[in-house]
């Protein structure tokens, strides 16, 4: 089976001679499909570099990254958006959300922008909303909603339509403990569902949800393991506050 994520011996170089800086080095990994893989390392390590290239917004100077088997190199810049629209998904760990929209618009903006009838996308984006917990304040603001909310609402826009790869950068990194678990617990639910993801995380106790830890140090992949062990979590009844 093709993997859904696949970086080749993929590399990364910002500038020449004396400025040159190398953000990753001959890094190859292979995602499978409802696969979570958890990236820990140091400020610097190359771990934004790796999600940035995950999903096409940078290119690598030598090797090649593939989404569900296609050259992303080999992809003309519209591709590349259309890829993104539709097949990747992206949780920040400050969310950006627009304030002026509601919870629901938020989630269907995305569906829009690739062309979905606006009440075709709010029916999408009210389920990948009913999917996290948050069905009934879909017309919510961000501001009427707490952070953990808000962090969810994130979370369903990122899995909203039929995309196949979710990449969250640090995206609990805003929360307390309790929030930021019941977040990594969404993802891992996505997985359950087929859904792959890549999370960047400082965190061993949230990177214990997941399927793989990689390890990464001065733009290179130096360790990967098996599940870190971690203890399980409760969530309150209501979910995130």
């Amino acid at each position: 089976m093709t993997p859904v994520l696949e970086f080749h011996r993929a590399s990364r170089v910002y500038g020449q001679g004396r400025t040159e800086v190398v953000a990753m080095h001959a890094v190859s990994l292979a995602v499978d499909a409802g696969e979570l893989v958890a990236v820990m390392g140091p400020s610097g390590s190359g771990k934004s570099t790796l999600l940035s290239m995950a999903g096409g917004l940078d290119q690598p100077t030598s090797g090649w990254v593939a989404v569900g088997g296609t050259d992303l190199a080999s992809q003309p810049a519209a591709s590349l958006a259309r890829m993104r629209r539709r097949g990747v998904g992206y949780v920040f760990q400050d969310r950006n959300l627009l304030p002026q929209l509601t919870a629901a618009e938020n989630v269907a903006l995305p569906l829009e922008l690739d062309g979905v009838r606006p009440r075709q996308a709010r029916r999408q984006a009210v389920t990948a909303l009913d999917a996290v917990g948050l069905g009934e304040l879909a017309d919510r603001f961000p501001d009427d909603l707490s952070g953990g909310e808000q962090q969810r609402v994130a979370v369903a826009r990122g899995v909203v339509g039929e995309r196949s790869l979710l990449l969250a950068d640090e995206p609990t990194g805003s929360l307390d403990s309790l929030n930021g678990e019941a977040v990594v617990a969404l993802l891992r639910s996505r997985c359950d569902d087929g859904v792959s993801a890549v999370m960047v995380t400082h965190d061993a106790a949230l990177a214990a949800w997941a399927d793989r830890v990689l390890f990464m140090r001065d733009g290179r992949l130096v360790d990967q393991a098996g599940p870190l062990p971690g203890p399980e979590v409760v969530l309150a009844e209501g979910g995130l506050r």
